[in-house]
């Protein structure tokens, strides 16, 4: 299948995304946006409406000023704009999954295999610049065979081509070298003074010669434009494995209609999986606001899974984080991570006695995904250590732990140990005695009980200099409650609760 691309200029994005955030700007009111170089002060980018008045981006600020003293001036803010650029590029995924930020003003959309979702090319570049034009950016496009080519389409032509694939170097000739292969000023003006200001006339010449006064680069780049060399575009996002989406006739804002919607996108992305074999590991539900942000939920599962059913639970507490506003208008569902299901992770599909065993092992797997929504969940692996702090290493809970060596748990230890010890404080008879009172809790309790010292130090190869040893104590208050102490270097501490 031939590559198709479709490019977006977006001539005045700086200025559009400032007019966006501050909706109380007066589209009649000339922008332009300003930065400093050096101890000058530069426009940076200008709206119609001031380049209609003459400005242009160079152009130092007080000349601007003085040219029109009605102009509005914004500070540049380089981040915020690629920031915005980089939201936009994923709106235009409701497009095709390959798109991508072109930095400074503009993107870029594989849509090889996508137009006839669309209606064809011309429909859908008309609909991408008729939204980003109804959402207040400024957009002109282009869809050529090669990504370079449409993108110098869109900044040097205003009638939107359509290129046919394979007539790169003809629609690229004409146009002028500054637009069309984005040359640093230095270079475009030596190539301005050799006469060479379109694009067929740098074709024309010895390569040799014209590589070794301006560099590969240009080489490089003048290729890529007449379709010499491949310009691979870097997406936004990986494409995911498998997909759903749906288009709403009317935006919906309400909870039972994001559900409806997500049952829908749920029954059908399950069918693909059972078609192709796979359970998804990791999913995404993406929604496309009337404002042109977009939102998005994950979910992940402990095995593959292509239960709709189970899905559904795992995003019921998710769904809360979308903020509709005025309404979702296409909603989809995206696998981003897929891995084959063999019979035993299916249920009903295991023989003989592995059918119950392998039923099992998906209900538990469930129920984890349904709790680690909630809450953090780890298996425990035993590791080897005096102290109990290293004695113990947190596994993902999906994963088969190793089996307990004999031994293992001391019998002094507690059933339920404190991520951050508590401190205490005691009263003895004399200053090195045991302890007859502990306060802890806001209270005062008298020990009916002391057991220890249970005398542990940090093994040679995780001791810190200077790291004291412990004294371990098991205590029983005059309350019942039992307790794990520790004492080191005078000070008391709770470690853990005994049984």
């Amino acid at each position: 299948m031939t590559s198709r691309f479709l490019a977006l200029h977006l001539p005045h994005f700086a200025t559009d995304r400032i007019r966006r955030a501050e909706r109380g700007l007066s589209p009649d009111w000339p922008l332009a946006v300003w930065a400093a170089q050096g101890s000058r002060r530069l426009l940076a980018a200008v709206d119609a409406a001031a380049g209609a008045a003459g400005l242009r981006p160079g152009q130092p600020l007080a000349d601007a000023q003085a040219m029109l003293p009605a102009l509005l001036l914004r500070q540049s803010d380089l981040i915020g704009e690629a920031q915005a650029l980089a939201e936009l590029a994923l709106w235009a995924r409701r497009y095709t999954p390959l798109a991508a930020a072109d930095p400074p003003d503009g993107l870029l959309l594989d849509v090889t295999g996508c137009a006839h979702l669309h209606g064809g090319e011309a429909p859908l570049l008309e609909e991408a610049m008729g939204r980003l034009r109804h959402a207040g950016i400024a957009a002109r496009g282009a869809i050529a065979g090669a990504a370079a080519t449409a993108g110098a389409l869109a900044r040097a032509r205003s009638d939107n081509p359509i290129a046919v694939s394979g007539t790169e170097a003809a629609v690229a000739g004409p146009l002028p070298v500054g637009l069309a292969l984005r040359l640093p000023p230095a270079m475009l003006q030596s190539l301005a003074s050799l006469g060479l200001h379109q694009v067929h006339a740098l074709a024309g010449l010895p390569r040799g010669p014209l590589a070794r006064r301006f560099g590969q680069d240009l080489l490089d780049r003048l290729d890529a434009v007449v379709g010499r060399r491949p310009s691979p575009i870097q997406p936004a996002l990986p494409p995911p494995e498998l997909s759903a989406a749906r288009e709403m006739v009317e935006p919906i804002v309400t909870r039972s209609g994001i559900d409806a919607v997500l049952d829908r996108l749920l029954d059908e992305l399950c069918d693909r999986l059972r078609t192709a074999g796979v359970g998804v590991r990791q999913l995404t539900l993406l929604a496309w606001r009337v404002d042109g942000a977009v939102q998005e939920v994950a979910i992940g599962t402990g095995q593959p899974m292509r239960e709709a059913a189970h899905l559904r639970r795992l995003f019921a507490t998710r769904l809360e984080r979308l903020e509709p506003g005025l309404g979702f208008e296409r909603m989809a569902l995206e696998a981003r991570a897929t891995q084959p299901m063999t019979a035993g992770m299916q249920p009903g599909l295991a023989i003989g006695s592995r059918t119950e065993e392998a039923d099992a092992e998906l209900a538990l797997a469930q129920l984890l995904d349904r709790l680690g929504q909630r809450l953090r969940v780890r298996r425990v692996a035993p590791r080897a250590s005096h102290w109990l702090d290293h004695a113990v290493a947190a596994l993902d809970p999906q994963t088969c732990p190793p089996p307990m060596p004999e031994g293992w748990a001391a019998p002094a230890w507690p059933v339920l140990r404190l991520r951050r010890p508590q401190p205490l404080e005691v009263a003895a008879a004399l200053p090195d005695a045991m302890p007859a009172l502990l306060h802890w809790g806001g209270r005062t309790h008298r020990l009916r009980r002391l057991e220890g010292p249970l005398r542990l130090e940090a093994e040679w190869w995780r001791a810190q200099p200077g790291q004291a040893r412990r004294d371990y104590y098991r205590v029983e208050l005059d309350s019942g409650l039992r307790l794990w102490l520790c004492r080191a270097e005078g000070r008391w501490t709770l470690h853990g609760h005994l049984p």
